[in-house]
């Protein structure tokens, strides 16, 4: 039986998302569009298959061909990336990944280097709600007065604190990364470097971002990739490291932190590599950028205010009025608009409540959409943050819950919203999904 006979209340919701989706904008810059190839190889007879262990070293029988996909994963990884380090494919995601390189190279309380998470690093990069900052000793840097990254702050930091580890990449951070700059203050001061590229991992693979594996420094001791967001893959991770580090990653990868490796993800990984390495990837990578940077030159012209002025990659921060994120992202939401809330450099607010909206480019690059298309979508977001200018969070916290909900209702009611809608979804079905074209 097929899913709509014998699953009709899920079919029904996968159709309800997929719905959605046709008729909204997703500006989530973590969110992309797989092709129908990479979502035919995930949903592939190798999502039955257990595969423990490594490629000539599994603990099941039948592994004939899960060791030739695993084994072109890892070709296609480094042939895309124009490196020769060492590859793990298995990780299934960037959470577990960052998980086994901690376990791999540190001990529970060693100093670690992370960009701080209300500046745009990531949970992992040691948020105290997160295992990394409850498990290790992190020290966070950030970014300096004109908000983009101040590296000679974090080589004072580095030199003070001599840590084990750096780690560099983030989350919400709309400038260039310079990997080298911070791989010569981690050589300086004889600290791993883990360079996270999952938001850059596409633009990095089309070359149009400095790489983390280029010398001088000698490139990151480590490289953690997602395989989604810029690179268009499906969701998981994979792990690039320096030869004589591989063993203790693939031993923290499995058996150290996950039995058998999703086998149909890897597939799926293997046929997003090579998609990247044709021409028409770095096509897209730029448009990607040229999208960011015509949306964000728009929004500054409408008179909105963005983190360090701009962009040089695929997402832009907005800042708002404190604690306003939450109104900004519901309000986009009921007019089509998928973003989220985010905090910004100096958050006035608090994570929960913060005072910022993060938008990006990748998902609706990938449904053809370019420069001209950004200038309406410019035009769509201003007007939805005019309607809601009234709205600011209360500073009484108890009062916060009562207010949301009443905030919620109107909205819901708000007739130009419900016209924005309208015109977006009419806009929006010029330009099918990718993947699930009818």
């Amino acid at each position: 039986m097929n899913l709509k006979k014998s699953d009709p209340e899920i079919y029904k919701l996968i159709l309800a998302e997929e719905k959605r989706q046709t008729n909204g904008l997703e500006l989530i810059p973590s969110e992309n569009y797989a092709s129908k190839a990479v979502l035919e190889a995930q949903a592939s007879i190798f999502t039955s298959k257990y595969s423990e262990g490594y490629p000539g070293r599994r603990y099941y029988g039948g592994q004939e061909f899960t060791d030739k996909i695993e084994e072109l994963a890892i070709k296609r990884a480094q042939k895309l990336f124009k490196t020769n380090y060492q590859v793990n494919v298995q990780p299934y995601s960037g959470t577990p990944a960052n998980l086994a390189i901690y376990f791999a190279l540190l001990e529970p309380g060693d100093k670690v280097l992370g960009m701080l998470l209300t500046e745009g690093g990531h949970l992992t990069h040691g948020s105290p709600a997160n295992f990394s900052g409850k498990m290790y000793h992190f020290i966070p840097y950030g970014v300096g007065k004109d908000e983009r990254l101040d590296y000679e702050k974090i080589r004072r930091i580095a030199r003070q604190e001599k840590p084990k580890m750096i780690v560099s990449g983030a989350t919400a951070y709309p400038r260039k990364i310079d990997f080298q700059k911070i791989g010569e203050i981690a050589q300086e001061v004889g600290a791993y470097h883990l360079a996270d590229i999952s938001h850059l991992a596409g633009l990095i693979a089309a070359g149009i971002h400095p790489t983390p594996f280029a010398p001088p420094a000698g490139g990151a001791d480590i490289v953690m990739t997602t395989t989604h967001k810029t690179l268009r893959g499906p969701r998981g991770a994979i792990i690039f490291s320096k030869e004589e580090l591989a063993e203790k990653i693939d031993k923290a990868v499995f058996p150290g932190m996950q039995g058998g490796p999703h086998m149909n993800q890897i597939a799926a990984k293997a046929v997003c590599f090579a998609e990247a390495m044709k021409p028409a990837f770095k096509t897209y990578a730029r448009q990607i950028i040229k999208n960011a940077q015509t949306l964000a030159q728009e929004l500054t012209k409408r008179g909105c205010e963005l983190v360090s002025g701009g962009t040089d990659n695929h997402l832009i921060l907005m800042k708002l009025q404190p604690g306003a994120g939450v109104f900004a992202q519901e309000a986009l939401e009921q007019a089509g608009i998928t973003c989220n809330k985010n905090t910004i450099p100096s958050e006035p607010s608090s994570p929960f409540y913060p005072s910022g909206i993060r938008l990006g480019t990748p998902a609706v690059t990938s449904r053809g959409m370019k420069e001209k298309e950004m200038l309406k979508i410019a035009g769509w977001i201003t007007q939805v943050l005019k309607e809601i200018q009234k709205y600011q969070l209360p500073k009484e916290k108890e009062r916060r819950k009562e207010y949301l909900e009443k905030f919620r209702k109107e909205i819901r009611t708000n007739k130009k919203l419900q016209t924005i809608r309208e015109e977006i979804k009419e806009f929006a079905q010029h330009f099918p999904l990718p993947g699930i074209e009818k």
